[in-house]
């Protein structure tokens, strides 16, 4: 047994040269039993040089043998082919507290680089072959989808709209028809707060059979004395809303009917417009005709009153101011339509007068007064604003009883907007789009919020908050027909409508402040208004 080498010596020659087997096969007489060494095998052209300058002998031949180098030896001065050494990864120290974090799919935890490289749409497309042919039979023809096609694709995009300008405004014509927004339903109430409730059950309903369904007329109004009137074909009717006791008032020429009717401001008279231009004037405490003022050419579908003046709309465009109290009637023209005038409301101090027409013109008018055919009266005939924003029939005029300079207009079926305006700049200051026709405006006395009434196709009442615009609360379907007039109680908490369906019905939409007692005294004596405990529907 050959001797070992010491622990020592072998392992420094092993970390710096560690040797192979193949620098032994130098000589075909070397040891037969050693299996590193073949004889058949030449040797390397380095050795073969070494082998032919240095004679080996038999003791260096069992040294090499046997593993053992010599130091200075010829062993030592061969070429030997060395290996770098590559040391093992550190591994990253980590603390207790920090556990290992699982850098594997959630999903996939066994996902292979190979199969996301490989992966495509023929991997994930159906495969009759490797499922059952009848099962995948039935469900390609449960969901509607061919084998192997895509269930979504590429398309052409779909044919533009209709150029056709006709076509165009055709649409935007019956748009208003189909557009009907969302609502509370009929029955149910509509809330804004946990103080603020409005019941969409009407207060009081009357019969008016003989209501005329035309929204260019004007047939109801409330007084300041807390009484109602209306028109019933060819007949006018008074309601005392104290009483419940219902009055004739006034009763036209057989065939015919009554066009318009307003109060005065102090409730004492009633004028009544009728489609042969004739405006009469009547005593509401004797139910006598104090008098007629004729001279209008058509219809006349709207009056308005301030102090002495009663202010009438012709079909023919035309506006004239009638003095009540002198024998020419006539004191003012106003020319500044081209179709009826169907809206008329003067301003309670009486500067202004604002004026709707079927031509879809709003104008807004100086109030101040002056004789017939002067110059001076021909100046003022001229409207301040001319307003042409409305593409329908503006009916609905109403004035802001706590901010005099703003004007709300509201447009017919095609139209169906509400603008509020600056009559001192005349500028808009805002809009709002409704869902129908826009009848009548209603602003009220105690909030910052104004109502409208509607027409097709939602019949409704909504209220509207102020400036935000938006929607308080709708009463949708109030009426089976179109809501064409509305007119508010003089403690401005009851509104009035009526409509084609021949129902006069009273709705409770706002609510007056309570007043302190020691202010109590001073407000029942307010000029055109009641106090809230003098209306009490029977």
């Amino acid at each position: 047994m050959p001797p070992k080498t010491p622990s020592r010596h072998r392992s420094r020659s092993e970390t710096k040269t560690p040797l192979t087997a193949s620098m032994f096969g130098v000589n075909a007489t070397a040891d037969a039993s050693n299996p590193f060494i073949v004889p058949s095998r030449p040797a390397s052209p380095i050795k073969r040089a070494t082998s032919s300058s240095l004679q080996v002998s038999e003791s260096l031949q069992r040294q090499a043998s046997s593993g053992v180098i010599r130091k200075g030896g010829v062993e030592s001065r061969l070429d030997v082919v060395t290996r770098d050494y590559v040391p093992p990864p550190k591994s990253e120290k980590r603390s207790r507290s920090q556990p290992s974090r699982d850098t594997r799919d959630r999903f996939i935890t066994t996902r292979d680089p190979a199969d996301e490289v490989a992966a495509t749409l023929d991997l994930m497309s159906l495969n009759p072959q490797s499922a059952s042919p009848g099962h995948t039979a039935r469900l390609a023809a449960a969901t509607g989808v061919p084998l192997n096609r895509r269930v979504l694709a590429y398309h052409e995009p779909p044919p533009a709209a209709s150029s056709d300008p006709l076509m165009a405004q055709a649409r935007e014509l019956v748009r208003p028809l189909y557009a009907r927004a969302g609502s509370a339903p009929a029955g149910s109430s509509g809330t804004t707060g946990k103080d603020r409730k409005i019941s969409t059950f009407p207060y009081k309903i009357l019969d008016a059979p003989g209501m005329l369904d035309d929204f260019y007329l004007n047939l109801i109004s409330w007084s300041s004395q807390n009484v109602v009137a209306i028109a019933l074909g060819n007949s006018a009717y008074i309601w005392k809303a104290d009483t419940g006791e219902v009055v004739l008032v006034s009763e036209g020429p057989e065939g015919s009917y009554i066009a318009s009717l307003d109060f005065s401001n102090d409730g004492q008279f009633l004028g009544v417009g009728y489609p042969s231009g004739a405006v009469e004037l009547w005593d509401v405490e004797t139910q006598s005709k104090l008098r007629t003022m004729s001279g209008h050419s058509a219809q006349v579908g709207c009056l308005s009153w301030h102090e002495h003046i009663l202010s009438s709309g012709c079909q023919d465009g035309s506006i004239w101011h009638h003095d009540v109290r002198v024998a020419r009637h006539k004191v003012m023209e106003l020319l500044g339509h081209q179709g009826e005038v169907c809206g008329l409301k003067w301003r309670p101090d009486g500067e202004l007068l604002a004026s709707g027409g079927n031509d879809n013109v709003l104008n807004v008018w100086d109030g101040r007064l002056g004789d017939v055919g002067t110059e001076r009266a021909s100046a003022r005939s001229a409207a301040r604003w001319t307003k042409r924003n409305h593409t329908a029939a503006v009916k609905a005029v109403a004035w802001c009883p706590w901010q005099p300079a703003l004007l709300a207009s509201g447009g017919g079926t095609s139209d169906a907007t509400v603008h509020i305006w600056n009559t001192t700049t005349g500028a808009r200051l805002h809009s709002l789009v409704t869902p129908a026709q826009i009848s009548s405006i209603q602003w009220s006395p105690h909030r910052k919020e104004f109502m409208t009434t509607h027409g097709y196709p939602t019949n409704a009442i909504m209220v509207h908050s102020y400036p935000s615009m938006e929607k308080v609360a709708e009463i949708r379907d109030a009426h089976d027909s179109r809501v064409l007039f509305s007119a508010l109680a003089p403690n401005g908490e009851l509104v009035c409508t009526a409509a084609g369906d021949e129902n006069l019905k009273f709705w409770k939409i706002w609510e007056a402040p309570k007043v302190k007692k020691g202010k109590e005294a001073k407000d029942s004596t307010a000029l055109g208004r009641t106090h809230s405990g003098i209306l009490s529907i029977r």
